[in-house]
């Protein structure tokens, strides 16, 4: 008898386990809407570049749904630079137990060993969230010093490998799964974050070209034992499609292509991008078509000089209608303070929103060489929201849809969603006018 309620004791413990690692898809109910500091900063961001985005964010953009607020990569480094990483004398700030801490030169509040708390109080007082970007694996720094893992009586010299380091930044060893203080190490991480009070990760050199599963899980683990509701984005590059199912059971987000910038080629590569990866949406679990680089970009950023976007008018409609129909994770990358009234429209427009937030059953419709459409549920109600779009470098051009064929027959009211005005009744097709590279999103009732 005694076996048994030993038995069962363990299997409800399990349970509860399994419970709390399916329960962070609740975490991110909807996709992602924020600010993160990399199109506009790079590796260089302050902490008063990140306090104007909160308080301009708080001000004219959390109605709208809009809440987290990103620090991207190597804030724990004092003298990085725009165009590239300063990997010939980095300036690192790292705990006694091999973890990187904000520079203090960046980020004052930090000072005293108080890291992100300050930062993220802040962020909080505003109604909004927090989050920072970290590199996969053990600094190589710690490595070399053989500073303790926490908690334990190993140190990060027994925990690593030099083999898959990151080819383009090389701040980081490989966590080799299985080795005694590697879960202990991640541990160690998550709870600091968790005491700095993070909602949001994103963790690069995880996805590809390497797909790192057990890395993966040793963080999901560690994000679990924190009791802390933390988002996890998996990043950079186009995650494996046969690894679908397994980054959807762990993370909240993860990266569908490498990054992406303000042209066109980059926009256009999204349509295929994106029918490739629509099966494994699910709720809680969004495949990320990356920054939107809209607004005031490049200030002191990876690529090119400080610049309003280089999309066109409609290249930024055709960008927002597309993410929006296919419910990819929002994250703003200009500095929002500089924001003129164009780019305020395109982020703030509630019923475009709505798509993003609360449509179901989204999918391609059609994906020809110079038009697409995508159409999808109006929860409760019997109509369709459609996205039309022609991807052709002259002319503007009909795209042409079949209502009968998504069952709207009879006569049927078409309103434009970026403008809120109808258009007009519709029986049997419909096919707007739509200009090169354009977009247009419509709500279709009967």
């Amino acid at each position: 008898m005694r076996s048994v309620f030993l038995w069962a004791f363990l299997l409800a413990g399990f349970t509860s386990f399994a419970q709390k690692q399916q329960d962070f898809h609740s975490w991110a109910a909807t996709p992602p809407m924020g600010w993160n500091s990399w199109d506009c900063y790079g590796p260089t961001v302050t902490e008063a570049e990140v306090k104007a985005n909160a308080d301009y964010m708080s001000s004219h953009l959390k109605q709208y749904g809009w809440q987290y607020i990103v620090v991207d990569i190597r804030w724990y480094v004092g003298n990085d630079k725009s165009h590239g990483y300063n990997e010939k004398n980095p300036d690192y700030n790292i705990d006694e137990y091999g973890r990187f801490q904000p520079a203090i030169n960046r980020f004052p509040s930090a000072a005293n060993g108080q890291g992100f708390k300050p930062l993220a109080d802040y962020i909080h007082s505003k109604g909004l969230k927090f989050g920072i970007h970290i590199m996969r694996g053990v600094p190589v720094i710690a490595v070399n010093k053989k500073l303790p893992v926490k908690g334990t009586n190993v140190t990060a010299a027994d925990i690593y490998s030099e083999a898959n380091q990151c080819k383009w930044l090389h701040d980081m060893y490989t966590v080799v799964p299985g080795k005694t203080g590697s879960q202990e190490y991640y541990n160690s991480l998550f709870e600091l974050y968790a005491s700095w009070g993070l909602d949001f990760i994103k963790i690069d050199d995880l996805s590809a070209p390497i797909y790192f599963k057990e890395e993966i899980e040793m963080i999901r683990k560690a994000i679990a034992r924190t009791g802390r509701q933390i988002v996890l984005s998996t990043s950079p590059g186009e995650t494996p499609l046969a690894q679908g199912e397994h980054v959807q059971q762990h993370a909240n987000m993860w990266r569908t292509v490498d990054d992406f910038w303000d042209n066109w080629p980059h926009l256009k590569d999204h349509f295929e991008v994106f029918d490739r990866w629509n099966k494994w949406r699910t709720t809680g679990a969004w495949p990320d078509g990356d920054m939107l680089p809209l607004g005031r970009i490049g200030i002191r950023a990876e690529r090119g000089e400080p610049r309003m976007s280089a999309f066109t008018r409609d290249e930024q409609y055709t960008l927002m209608t597309l993410w929006c129909i296919f419910r990819s994770p929002l994250m703003f990358g200009g500095n929002l303070p500089d924001n003129d009234n164009f780019t305020l429209s395109l982020i703030t427009n509630k019923r475009v929103l709505q798509v993003l937030n609360n449509s179901s059953n989204n999918k391609p419709l059609f994906n020809e060489e110079e038009k697409a459409a995508w159409i999808a549920d109006i929860p409760g109600k019997s109509g369709k929201y459609l996205a039309v779009f022609n991807k052709a470098d002259k002319e503007p051009a009909p795209v042409a849809v079949d209502l009968n064929a998504l069952g709207l027959k009879g006569k049927c009211t078409v309103t434009d969603l970026w403008t809120g005005k109808v258009v007009g009744k519709f029986t049997g097709s419909f096919a707007p006018q739509v200009n090169p590279h354009g977009a247009g999103l419509y709500q279709i009732t009967q």
